[in-house]
């Protein structure tokens, strides 16, 4: 099962290396990376990583001041794990839950260390296959393998199957987007995409090609991460015929 994360640091360097070592362990994916707490308190919002990495080399009382924050709007707040190249902010880190902290230059095997004790600490659960459209009385049950696409629907969600038809649910699209298994990534703000299925990725066009449906679906710059991340998974067990 798939852990979200999302990393607080201006630093394009230590972004990346970071990633490269996240990815290495497997079983965590980037939602998003904020340069700076505004960036940062609305990401956190917008997609619900599991854990937050927290570059507090710089701005430091800032990134304190917005936990203190996500308490006003969360029930749950994410895990938070400090990076730093000094331990000058390692007590407030601890006065404000912090779950480990990082010293620069990174050590492969502490970060190692720390993501399988997290791993532990933080079981995901199954998540089930089947998911249940309720209307009134009525209630539908859907194999998720057999779901294309969602489409939002102002306050309803479209279910776009394999077979060409359509399932309604009165529920908005958000409602859906963590209740259902890790293949399916959110790629616009109307749209949630069974990996599955995706065939291409246009980035010079901002589209995604479905098997089974000729129409495109849009993603937009603000899920643009996502449709990174989902290039990522897909390109590892692909034949390239790219020179660059």
């Amino acid at each position: 099962m798939q852990y979200k994360y999302a990393i607080l640091d201006s630093n394009a360097t230590s972004n990346l290396q970071l990633q490269h070592y996240m990815e290495d362990y497997g079983d965590f994916s980037c939602t998003t990376i904020s340069k700076n707490k505004e960036e940062g308190l609305k990401s956190i919002l917008k997609f619900s990583p599991d854990v937050v990495i927290i570059n507090l080399n710089e701005l430091a009382e800032s990134y304190f001041n917005m936990i203190t924050e996500l308490h006003q709007y969360l029930d749950k707040l994410p895990i938070f794990i400090g990076i730093s190249k000094t331990k000058e902010h390692a007590y407030d880190a601890i006065k404000n839950n912090f779950y480990d902290y990082w010293l620069q230059p990174y050590s492969e095997y502490e970060i190692l260390k720390s993501l399988l004790k997290l791993k532990k600490r933080l079981p995901k659960k199954n998540t089930p296959q089947t998911i249940c459209l309720k209307s009134y009385r009525d209630f539908q049950y859907i194999d998720t393998d057999n779901i294309l696409y969602l489409k939002a629907d102002n306050n309803a969600t479209d279910f776009h199957m394999n077979d060409g038809s359509i399932n309604n649910a009165y529920k908005t699209l958000k409602t859906f987007e963590n209740q259902l298994p890790p293949n399916f990534v959110r790629i616009h703000q109307s749209y949630i995409v069974n990996t599955n299925y995706v065939s291409r990725i246009n980035y010079g066009k901002s589209i995604c090609a479905l098997k089974l449906t000729k129409a495109p679906l849009p993603f937009s710059k603000s899920y643009k991460l996502n449709v990174d991340e989902l290039k990522k998974i897909l390109s590892r067990n692909t034949i390239s015929s790219s020179l660059n």
